[in-house]
């Protein structure tokens, strides 16, 4: 059993609270254009490719939200923080972006569309993962001068698919309360990765490429790459009484 190591990454007006047998992350109420960040992980001042897991890993952990339609996005699980630079979605200052890989439970207001499959949910409740090749980060700069071409339509779509092609991802739709305790577990294996709430099998999706950290979050922060190649990025109000409460964190690994 990995030691669980964790350590706090807040905002302004963003809490990470010790509470017995578990944490409480917490946001203060407060208008959109303010960037909020409560978060927990284990790679914080690690390179990349120093990150600490690796399949066979397991996490389970118990959670609820103070409420089931939380602004922006919360979650838990396992990911290589790709996007770098602080531009937002947790990314460090400093670390090249990369493609994504995760395996995690998402749970995005419905400001969100997070997918870039027709067939796929891109917001509420989600279990799911993203598995991408490892590309040098240099070859992410000729990207960079064609993104103004995002504002056109037409091109954002043509954009969204070579997107799409570039990695597999895959997200099943939860049913459940969020606000209520729920138990949850990812199993994360060389090529499968299985995920369970209160103790039934939910989905099985791609195995991200190694290695990962393990992150635990709650963010007032919405994206949106919309099918008709529309985007949308931006910060959210948040309400009174806006967190997110997680207990019995076990990693473990074979």
């Amino acid at each position: 059993m990995p030691n669980l190591r964790l350590e706090k990454r807040t905002s302004p007006h963003g809490r990470v609270e010790k509470l017995h047998g578990g944490w409480r992350l917490a946001l203060d109420p407060g208008p959109a254009g303010s960037y909020r960040l409560a978060q927990l992980d284990d790679y914080l001042n690690l390179s990349r490719n120093a990150f600490p897991h690796r399949a066979p890993f397991t996490l389970s952990l118990r959670a609820r939200a103070s409420n089931t339609s939380l602004p922006g996005t919360w979650g838990f699980g396992l990911w290589n923080d790709p996007f770098g630079f602080s531009l937002g979605f947790g990314g460090t200052r400093g670390r090249l972006p990369a493609l994504p890989n995760s395996a995690w439970f998402f749970f995005a207001s419905p400001e969100n569309h997070l997918s870039l499959r027709a067939d796929q949910p891109g917001n509420g409740a989600l279990a799911g993962s993203f598995r991408a090749a490892h590309l040098p980060s240099l070859l992410f700069a000729p990207a960079a001068l064609a993104l103004p071409l995002l504002l056109v339509p037409a091109a954002s779509r043509v954009f969204r698919s070579l997107a799409a092609s570039l990695f597999q991802h895959r997200w099943s739709q939860l049913s459940l309360s969020s606000s209520e305790w729920h138990d949850y577990a990812i199993d994360w294996q060389t090529h499968l990765v299985s995920f369970r709430v209160d103790g039934v099998l939910i989905c099985e999706t791609p195995a991200p490429r190694p290695p990962l950290g393990l992150v635990l979050w709650l963010d007032n922060q919405f994206a949106a790459w919309q099918p008709d190649g529309r985007i949308g990025h931006g910060t959210l109000a948040t309400p009174p009484d806006c967190w997110v409460e997680l207990s019995d964190i076990h990693l473990g690994s074979d």
